[in-house]
């Protein structure tokens, strides 16, 4: 799995016109899945995630995690971060899972974020906002910071 994750002011998922979701301040995740990607990709990028320390404290120092900060996440699957780009020009995603395997791991990364992001039991509960897999998607977001970072389940960064 891999994922661009992006500090957030807000942002938005809009189909056929229509918003679709939006959260507040927080997190958007961007992410690709493999074909060969399981629970232990999905526990690891979670956990990373939802406890990456990527929002201000007091001293203006990245020190605060979107679970302590009681931020939003947004969570949009993107075949396209699976792209191969060594030969030619055209991208090729034949390493991005096909529907009938990225659906149930996508769905279980949402399920995950959401026990994760709301296991404090002193925070109150927060819903992970999602875009719609495999639809035309229109994501607006305001970036804060910019705050940008990449990870991947397979090398462990």
């Amino acid at each position: 799995m891999r994922a661009v994750i992006q500090r957030v002011k807000h942002c938005s998922v809009t189909i056929e016109g229509k918003v679709h979701s939006k959260i507040g301040k927080g997190l958007m995740v961007l992410l690709g899945i493999v074909d060969d990607d399981t629970q232990e990709d999905i526990d690891f990028l979670a956990k990373k995630i939802v406890n990456l320390r990527v929002f201000d404290d007091d001293n203006g120092v990245m020190n605060i995690s979107v679970q302590d900060d009681m931020g939003d996440i947004m969570v949009i699957s993107q075949f396209t971060l699976m792209a191969q780009t060594l030969k030619g020009n055209r991208p090729s995603y034949v390493k991005a899972a096909r529907p009938e395997t990225a659906i149930p791991l996508y769905e279980k990364f949402i399920e995950t974020i959401g026990i994760l992001l709301n296991s404090k039991p002193e925070n109150p509960k927060r819903e992970i906002a999602t875009g719609v897999f495999g639809a035309d998607m229109k994501v607006e977001l305001l970036n804060d910071g910019p705050v940008t970072i990449l990870m991947d389940s397979k090398r462990k960064e």
